[in-house]
């Protein structure tokens, strides 16, 4: 049962539009976003509702597991009861998963977690960005490399990736607003078997 949902990015108006702000951009789209009150506790912005904690820290995303534990810790949740929701570049634009534990990809708000909990049992909610195109003017790197990675996270999300991830955001958040509201053990197993994908 996941009791705490964490909106990893980075904090500031520069960073709002980023890719690596998918997370916090899909609390955006929550049905009841509007409606939660948001309050500044636990290094970051934590809100409750039914039951359920959320969080979008306010350190900036490499440390962003500082946040997540002091909220787990101040109300003894185990790592396997939290969601984490991040961007993630091994999927394309356009795409959604769910998982359970496994690597961390090279994200740095996965490892900083890692590094807090001492686990990466924990779920993610996966919001893909895709990798940096070195055939793109100013994405940098060959393709499949590492390189143009940090300059591709922080930049923006232009208009035409904009009208893809958008319709993604809101499947994604209307299917996480299921799982608060609908019963989780039943629909976190069985939204792990599959994608949003609306390409």
């Amino acid at each position: 049962m996941v009791e705490l949902a964490a909106f990893l990015g980075n904090p500031g108006r520069e960073y709002e539009r980023n890719r690596h702000n998918a997370g916090r951009l899909l609390a955006e789209h929550l049905p009841f976003y509007s409606s939660l009150n948001w309050q500044k506790k636990y290094r970051g912005l934590y809100a409750v509702r039914g039951g359920c904690h959320f969080l979008m820290p306010e350190t900036f995303m490499n440390l962003s597991g500082e946040s997540v534990f002091a909220a787990a810790s101040f109300f003894k949740i185990k790592p396997e009861a939290i969601l984490v929701i991040h961007d993630e570049l091994e999927l394309p634009l356009g795409t959604a998963a769910l998982k359970f534990s496994g690597g961390l990809g090279g994200h740095n708000g996965l490892r900083s977690m890692k590094a807090c909990f001492g686990t990466a049992d924990f779920w993610r909610l996966r919001i893909g960005i895709g990798r940096p195109d070195s055939r793109r003017p100013g994405q940098g790197g060959r393709e499949g490399s590492g390189e143009g990675i940090v300059d591709w996270v922080l930049s923006d999300f232009d208009a035409a990736e904009m009208q893809v991830l958008t319709p993604v955001l809101g499947a994604a958040a209307a299917a996480l607003a299921q799982v608060f509201d609908k019963g989780q053990e039943s629909l976190l197993p069985e939204w792990n078997k599959k994608k949003i994908s609306l390409q």
